[in-house]
């Protein structure tokens, strides 16, 4: 078992970064040319690409990893929740549950957006971007989510 797993290792390495490519790939697809950059929600064959294509990527990248996730019960959808909690939210674990629930906005440091390919990703996901620098930032936040919560369907629930 410990061949298999010096084995295993970086052919698993090789398949997530053959996942992050289209995963970048259907981001950047999703937000070309998109005129809103966080500010309009995605909507039609954008959204629903990121919604379809990413959370399929996703729990790919999972299964190959070695997870193998089951709901029970059923998710609740973005009219019942526009707003869900994950908690606590302290590790990678946090993706499985937006594959899962069809790729939410999550609440992110405005840092991330940056990273190279995951930024891209993550900027499909129409993040609230936390800025530390910002004195006003936790307050924008607030203000943010609830606009977001009370759109009646127009932005995706908020993780």
């Amino acid at each position: 078992t410990v061949l298999q797993g010096i084995i295993l290792l970086p052919l698993r390495a090789v398949c997530i970064a053959f996942l992050a490519l289209p995963a970048w790939l259907v981001a950047s697809i999703a937000t070309f040319r998109h005129h809103g950059k966080g500010s309009v929600p995605l909507k039609g064959w954008r959204r629903r690409m990121i919604q379809t294509a990413l959370s399929s990527l996703t729990r790919t990248l999972f299964f190959i990893m070695g997870f193998q996730v089951k709901v029970k019960g059923k998710i609740a959808s973005l009219l019942e929740a526009p707003i869900f909690v994950a908690a606590p939210h302290s590790s990678f674990f946090d993706a499985i549950i937006s594959a899962l629930t069809g790729m939410p906005s999550i609440v992110s440091r405005a840092e991330n957006l940056s990273t190279p390919v995951f930024g891209t990703i993550l900027s499909s996901l129409q993040p609230v971007s936390v800025s530390r620098q910002d004195p006003d930032s936790r307050k924008n936040t607030v203000t943010e989510i609830t606009k977001r919560a009370l759109s009646r369907g127009q932005w995706p629930q908020v993780i």
